[in-house]
């Protein structure tokens, strides 16, 4: 009796997305009031989301968890087992609980419903099988029963872990869309991510100010300016008077177009090469408008004004670089 042809790898691959793919869609149409009620819920809740699987489903779980807890709906996860031992102290009547469980008959989450129930909360099943002693105990059910698994040996959790994966992003940004959360929200739970540094950091945060900026007045030799220049290294000198408002700015590039031009530099003050009504921007703004306005003018740097205009500080590119908010 001769074996059936192997599939090619790329074959097999291409059915196991198209399973996937076919049962997020059938998710999609299967959506119904019971997902809306699981939203309210969420909404109405004075506690925590809290999560719990065992195996697959405990670590989609745990992903459930991340992504409810950085998009606006504060959640963490338990360990089925781990509760039945003590970690069910974590879990109050004010919280909601989300058990996922493909077979709806995990032996550590069943284990748990009892004392869940007990404690009055609302809980909401994410199950394949809805008759499950699960989907029975659950308040609200969402079935995520999928028609088969893209496993070849229709063992692994493929699909179904798919399928739970997509409905509780799903649930997510439902959820982030009815909080309104916005981008400024996600950075604050993000500071150490790149759109965190983005939406967050200011350039009064990163700018040089006091003893750190270089500043001469007017009518400074424009070798004592070149002097201030090169002592505090940010490759330019404001010049402003004692009322800190701001008369122009000198910098490298007009260092060089002033050797260009000029015989003797030690004859010339700073009123006489420094380039006047220079480009500025406002402490509170973003350090990312700092840079879209240096890129824009292609210059690295920027004198920073205060509310009433006058000179606070200045920002050069290499701070921009270093905060990593390019």
């Amino acid at each position: 009796m001769e074996k059936a042809q192997a599939r090619s790898p790329l074959d097999l691959a291409r059915e196991v997305l198209q399973t996937e793919a076919d049962a997020i869609l059938a998710l999609s149409r299967r959506l119904n009031g019971d997902f809306l009620r699981a939203v309210e819920a969420i909404l109405a809740c004075t506690g925590r989301i809290v999560v719990t699987g065992m195996g697959k489903s405990g670590h989609v779980g745990r992903k459930i968890a991340a992504t409810l807890a950085s998009t606006g709906s504060p959640a963490f996860f338990v360990h089925p087992a781990e509760a039945a031992h003590g970690d069910l102290g974590m879990i109050t009547a004010q919280d909601v609980v989300i058990a996922l469980s493909n077979s709806g008959e995990s032996g550590e989450v069943v284990a748990l419903l009892p004392a869940l129930k007990r404690k009055g909360l609302v809980l909401i099943a994410m199950t394949g099988n809805p008759a499950s002693s699960l989907g029975r105990e659950a308040d609200i059910l969402l079935d995520t029963q999928v028609e088969k698994e893209a496993c070849p040996l229709g063992l692994a959790p493929t699909t179904s872990t798919t399928v739970q994966m997509a409905l509780g992003d799903a649930l997510a940004v439902t959820l982030l869309d009815a909080r309104q959360f916005g981008p400024e929200d996600f950075a604050l739970s993000h500071p150490g991510g790149s759109l965190g540094r983005r939406l967050l950091v200011h350039v009064k945060d990163l700018m040089h100010s006091g003893e750190e900026l270089p500043r001469v007045a007017p009518g400074t030799a424009l070798k004592d300016a070149l002097l201030e220049m090169s002592h505090k290294r940010l490759g330019m000198v404001a010049i402003a008077g004692t009322d800190n408002v701001i008369c122009g700015i000198y910098t490298d590039g007009d260092l060089r177009r002033t050797l260009e031009h000029s015989g003797n530099i030690y004859d010339l003050n700073i009123d006489q090469v420094m380039s006047p009504a220079p480009q500025t921007i406002l402490y509170s703004k973003l350090a990312t408008e700092a840079v879209h306005l240096m890129e824009q003018r292609r210059i690295t740097s920027l004198l920073v004004v205060d509310a009433d205009g006058k000179l606070a500080g200045a920002i050069h590119m290499h701070d921009l670089l270093k905060a990593g908010v390019v």
